[in-house]
């Protein structure tokens, strides 16, 4: 790719965080860094220059800056481990301690390395989870399955409507040395495979659509902010997990 590497900060309201994070997700499959203060987002996103205009036209604050030597160096710092559900997960220029279960996601793939709030809440509820099959629907990095697997879940099976986000799961399930079943598909169109418990971390809208289409006993949802209320009719929230503003529930089906 020819040009030159920017950061491009783009500021929005705190209450339309779902709506950003989904938008730079598409625009920077690369990853983004992510800050907020009491009522306002900032991502940032590191991009060949020949992007703006795209990420110009998604959003209306922002703000280019060119990208300093050493700029490589800055981004990984500020990809640091995280720890959830008794799992150390971080990029792999990072070391976990001695005896923790690792979960390493490279940031470069794509989606950040799985540090984000509502990575961190699912893996939560899946560690207060009766171990079964699972589905991840819409896997991104594939870091939920990964971590599921590490949990003791399995037959697991991860899909995504997103080419590069089966290809990057793939690719992390491999270095991580975890079987996991990888297909393309779409959640909210084509038929779902049956299993017992399902993770769907996306936005607030497709968790409300899909819950609608599961067959599994176990729905564990994120993607929302803390402040959002689930629509689920026909399931009942067994536990909830809010972290830094966001959320991430525990649906059982109704009797």
């Amino acid at each position: 790719m020819t040009g030159k590497f920017v950061r491009v900060s783009v500021r929005v309201p705190l209450e339309q965080a779902e709506e950003a994070w989904a938008l730079a997700l598409g625009l920077s499959p690369g990853g983004f860094e992510e800050s907020e203060d009491v009522t306002t987002l900032t991502l940032s996103l590191y991009v060949n220059e020949s992007a703006v205009l795209s990420i110009e036209e998604a959003f209306s604050d922002v703000e280019v800056t060119p990208v300093e030597p050493g700029w490589e160096d800055a981004w990984r710092a500020f990809h640091q481990p995280a720890r959830a559900g008794g799992l150390w997960i971080g990029p792999p220029w990072e070391r976990p301690n001695p005896g923790e279960h690792a979960v390493v996601i490279d940031p470069g793939r794509a989606f950040g390395t799985g540090a984000h709030p509502t990575t961190r809440a699912c893996i939560e509820l899946l560690a207060r989870s009766e171990r079964s099959p699972l589905l991840d629907l819409g896997c991104g990095s594939g870091v939920l399955s990964i971590a599921a697997a590490r949990l003791g879940f399995g037959p697991i099976r991860a899909v995504d409507n997103d080419p590069v986000a089966v290809e990057t799961t793939i690719a992390n399930a491999t270095a991580n040395d975890v079987v996991i079943d990888v297909a393309l598909l779409d959640g909210e169109l084509d038929a779902l495979p049956v299993m017992a418990t399902t993770v769907a971390n996306v936005l607030l809208a497709p968790v409300e659509r899909i819950l609608t289409r599961l067959t599994s006993g176990v729905v564990i949802t994120s993607g929302y902010l803390d402040t959002a209320h689930t629509r689920a009719p026909g399931w009942r929230s067994t536990d909830r997990v809010t972290l830094d503003g966001w959320a991430a529930n525990r649906f059982e089906r109704a009797p």
